[in-house]
């Protein structure tokens, strides 16, 4: 591992474990339609390797990821509005369904803040490290859109309706300690402790019994994210008519001149 060619995305494997690093460092790891295709081979890559027992997810740089890259152009439908349902549908929400359904322990190492669908793809993992100085943000609100990246379901089923309402209506930070006192993610740990004690838990699993991990994670699954694939193509939907407001339109264009955004509710 890797005879991929990738990009965006890089990845090795020693000791029974993958690492996958998104590598856009320079634009803190945001998402285009590119990183989440090649992530997508990286984790089916590692997913078909007999000699891969556990997956971690983490990020080159600052940060792990901050989200959609909004700097980096948008695709559009036939009308001329923003499509966000068709990279959703063919690219993000796939991975994030492959992410709950491989068969192998996924670890993800929080290495800086997971913001929007970076949020979104941290929670999908089955266990969540964070560096302390690590945060966590689903940014959606600010920008006038809904949740997705599968947040809907993760939020509630990791805090709580109350704790997942609160985070996603206000749109604000929330620090590693804060979100492992919700039980948000498993374990924090001293920035420059993540590397060590990411590889210790990974290397831990990847000596373990690989049926029993493959047959819990399935059980698990079958009652605690039951209907997940639907909810995918629900947020898909719900975010195309976000994405077609005016509200969208102000909410990008405020953040792009840094500025707080005039919500009218068109």
């Amino acid at each position: 591992m890797s005879v991929l060619n990738l990009e965006t995305i890089s990845s090795r494997s020693s000791g029974g474990v993958a690492w996958l690093e998104l590598n856009r460092p320079q634009a803190l790891n945001a998402w285009t339609r590119q990183l989440g295709e090649e992530l997508a081979q990286a984790l089916e890559e590692a997913a078909g390797d007999p000699e891969v027992r556990a997956i971690v997810l983490t990020g080159n740089g600052r940060a792990f990821s901050s989200g959609a890259d909004l700097r980096s152009g948008t695709e559009l439908t036939a009308e001329g509005a923003t499509d966000v349902k068709t990279p959703l549908r063919e690219v993000y929400h796939p991975l994030i369904l492959r992410v709950r359904t491989v068969p192998k322990p996924v670890i993800a190492a929080v290495n800086g803040p997971a913001v929007g669908i970076g949020c979104s793809l941290a929670l999908a993992c089955d266990l969540v490290v964070a560096a302390r100085s690590a945060y966590f943000l689903l940014a959606f609100v600010n920008i006038g859109l809904g949740l997705d990246g599968g947040a809907s379901h993760t939020l509630t089923a990791r805090i709580g309706h109350a704790r997942a309402f609160e985070m996603a209506y206000l749109g604000d930070r929330i620090s590693a300690d804060r979100a492992h006192e919700w039980g948000l993610v498993n374990d924090v740990v001293e920035d420059d402790q993540l590397h060590n004690s990411v590889t210790a838990l990974a290397e831990r699993l990847a000596a373990g019994p690989p049926g029993s991990y493959a047959a819990i994670k399935r059980s698990i699954n079958d009652r605690a994210y039951a209907g997940f694939a639907e909810l995918l193509d629900l947020e898909a939907e719900l975010q195309q008519e976000r994405a077609e407001s005016k509200d969208f339109t102000e909410g990008v264009l405020a953040f792009m001149q840094k500025r707080p955004a005039n919500f009218t509710g068109d």
